[in-house]
């Protein structure tokens, strides 16, 4: 006899024997178990356990056992459940099953599959609904190969054909543990295709990063006639956020505004901000934040996170502001955006505040990625004894949390202090990631450690990180041009596997710096060549380096090339390296026309460097119209009575040096009067 139809003899002779008042209340018990379940009434489903064991009822009535496990399981006290399941003479397959599906609701995947195990063990055959449970603890677990075995079971006792929801939960499992061919197998296999089949594939390949897939597999169900859900559009609004595909986002926005469901689901009104603000478009991301009925803490964070992306840090702050006004009180992405915000715009305040609200909802412990975030905005706004003092409270000081500080220090000049940390880093185990290493080799090239310099270098390459960040490499061809090494530098250069812009302005800088034009503009030759299109910092350092070196007609020709075929602006930087250029060779008359030809606003520092040039060529008669000019922009500028004073002096018209000193002096004194009046 099978051990299905034991159980069945069993529960009928046990329900015989039962008192017959018990079945007046029978009905009324099972519907009271039930609610305490609906309820989630742990204390009255535990008063209702004990009034049943006291009347020995859990072994002898199956069905109340079963109700009982049922209830207990729902409200989430799974130890109850497994002492009530253990009591039960034999255990069916509802029981099994209901003691599973406990504990995949909690998470407790493991336990899940453990139960599945166990039960066929014991020679109990699963039903559909086993089977559903089953796979799901697969898919989050990530269990393949259990999952494999369960399709096999199912299509040979013939479930997949009848089941609609087990095929959609074979699909959804193979999804998530990747194996999309497998999935797509199940879908041509199963007899109905739904949305829920299709949304489960669409699911899958957004949650590993295959947006692409997704869409297309978005655009195949559409083909097959069948209506996008909520779900559907929610990962389709995710894959498009992924490939910051706008077209196809703007398209499933008509969607959702024609089937009237952006007003009627948040979830799906934040996942559309989101697209938007991913996308740039932050103000359709605005205009569909206005519109949406309700503004919860992740429709807020969605738009502010947007803003930060794209580096609009104070729009972020007022948004923050906006939002704590309105009552909202962040969440963990909400303080990670503004703490960002922050640290980029120097609001100490601010971030101190935000380090407030952290404390006093206890987040540090639980998100560890918080403590890092204040360790960082506290360095970048300069506080670093305060930086310090958050990342020795931290539980863990992992990589991220040391680069941090290593940054701040760097950033504000501290740069023995950062190699000091990345020694105690290092001595602590910690590996450095690229952030790490980028910032320590910034440091070793401003306060010239180039032995540390060279060691990081051949960690580097120890670990093959050279060839995967060219960012390293150009930071590394910068500090040899800094230590003045331009032939290390070079050679650094020629083996990066890509060069960019920053590659090739690093190099000519080291070139220009050791004060080697003729090497600096064939570097900036091939440059061309290789199709690279300069910036105004490359022509920043072309028109110094022709400064330095005398190339009148060379810097000539750069900074109309400038103009001319790049089309850039020159700023201030620009134009007095083009006045130094003429100054120094004595074209006076070429000075004055670049000077005229700047707006007043910016033409003081150039006034100024054409008195240095007059200085130079003791040329008193130009100083002194130079020195006019200057006046008119400001006339209490000390350093033009300065240059002044010392054209006289050098001309040897000490009286007259003598005179601007006492005008100088008279003029700064007047000038505090002004102030304090």
């Amino acid at each position: 006899m099978s051990k299905g139809i034991a159980i069945q003899e069993f529960t009928s002779k046990m329900v015989e024997e039962l008192p017959k008042v018990l079945f007046k209340d029978r009905n009324s018990l099972l519907n009271l178990i039930k609610t305490c379940g609906q309820e989630k009434n742990i204390v009255k489903v535990r008063k209702i356990h004990m009034d049943l064991q006291d009347r020995a009822l859990i072994s002898r009535d199956v069905y109340l056992t079963t109700a009982l496990i049922r209830t207990y399981t729902k409200c989430g006290a799974m130890r109850e459940a497994r002492e009530v399941f253990e009591q039960l003479p034999i255990q069916d397959v509802v029981s099994w099953t209901i003691l599973m599906s406990g504990y995949s609701q909690l998470g407790l995947n493991h336990e899940a599959l453990k139960c599945y195990k166990h039960m066929q063990d014991e020679g109990v055959c699963p039903d559909s609904v086993t089977y559903l449970c089953a796979l799901k603890a697969c898919g989050n677990l990530g269990s393949l190969e259990i999952g494999e075995d369960i399709d096999i079971e199912v299509r040979k006792v013939g479930f997949l054909k009848k089941d609609v929801m087990l095929g959609a939960t074979l699909v959804d499992m193979y999804a998530k543990c990747g194996a999309f061919e497998k999935a797509r197998n199940v879908l041509e296999y199963i007899p109905v295709r739904n949305v829920v089949c299709w949304t489960a594939l669409i699911a899958g390949y957004v949650q590993h990063g295959l947006g692409y897939e997704a869409l297309k597999c978005f655009h195949e169900m559409e083909g097959e006639g069948i209506y996008p859900n909520a779900i559907t559009y929610a990962c389709v609004l995710k894959a498009c956020t992924m490939l910051k595909d706008l077209d196809t986002g703007k398209g499933i926005d008509a969607d959702l505004r024609k089937k009237g469901l952006l007003h009627k689901d948040i979830v799906l009104g934040t996942a559309l901000i989101d697209m938007y603000a991913h996308c740039g478009a932050l103000g359709k991301a605005r205009e569909t934040f206005s519109e949406l009925p309700i503004h919860d803490v992740v429709s807020w964070s969605a738009l502010i996170a947007g803003y930060v992306q794209y580096g609009l840090w104070d729009t972020a702050l007022k948004y923050f502001k906006q939002m704590r006004d309105e009552g909202i009180s962040p969440n963990m992405v909400t303080f990670l955006c503004i703490l960002k915000a922050c640290g980029k715009t120097g609001s100490l305040e601010m971030g101190e505040e935000v380090h407030k609200e952290v404390n006093k909802q206890r987040l540090l412990k639980k998100y560890g990625v918080l403590g890092n975030a204040l360790v960082d905005m506290y360095a970048k706004c300069g506080a670093l004894g305060k930086a310090q003092e958050v990342f020795r409270e931290l539980s863990i000081q992992d990589v991220i949390s040391w680069t941090a500080l290593i940054s701040g220090y760097t950033q504000h000049g501290f740069d023995e202090e950062a190699l000091k940390c990345f020694e105690k880093m290092r001595d602590e185990g910690v590996s450095p990631n690229v952030v790490t290493f980028i910032c320590i080799l910034k440091a070793c090239g401003q306060i010239g450690f180039l032995k540390m310099g060279e060691e990081i270098h051949e960690q580097i390459g120890m670990k093959g990180l050279f060839e995967k960040y060219i960012v390293l490499g150009n930071t590394l061809v910068d500090m040899y041009a800094k230590f003045g090494l331009v032939e290390k530098a070079q050679e650094t250069f020629d083996k990066l596997p890509i060069r960019d812009l920053v590659s090739w302005n690093a190099l000519i800088a080291g070139y220009a710096q050791l004060g080697q034009p003729r090497r600096v503009f064939n570097v900036f030759g091939k440059m061309r060549e290789s199709n690279t299109i300069p910036d105004l910092i490359t022509f920043l350092v072309l028109l110094n380096a022709c400064s330095h070196a005398g190339l009148v007609q060379e810097g000539g020709t750069i900074f109309a090339t400038m103009e001319s075929v790049y089309k850039f602006n020159p700023t201030l930087e620009h134009y007095t390296c083009m006045v130094d250029l003429f100054s120094r060779a004595g074209h006076f008359d070429k000075v004055i026309s670049v000077i005229e030809g700047v707006p007043l606003g910016d033409q003081l520092p150039l006034w100024l460097t054409l008195l240095g040039a007059c200085y130079k060529w003791v040329n008193v008669h130009l100083g002194r119209w130079a020195f006019k000019r200057s006046l008119q922009l400001d006339e209490k500028c000390e350093a033009s009575y300065v240059c002044m004073g010392n054209i006289y002096a050098a001309a040897g018209m000490h009286a007259e040096a003598e005179k601007m000193e006492a005008w100088r002096v008279a003029n700064d004194i007047n000038f505090w009067v002004d102030r304090c009046e």
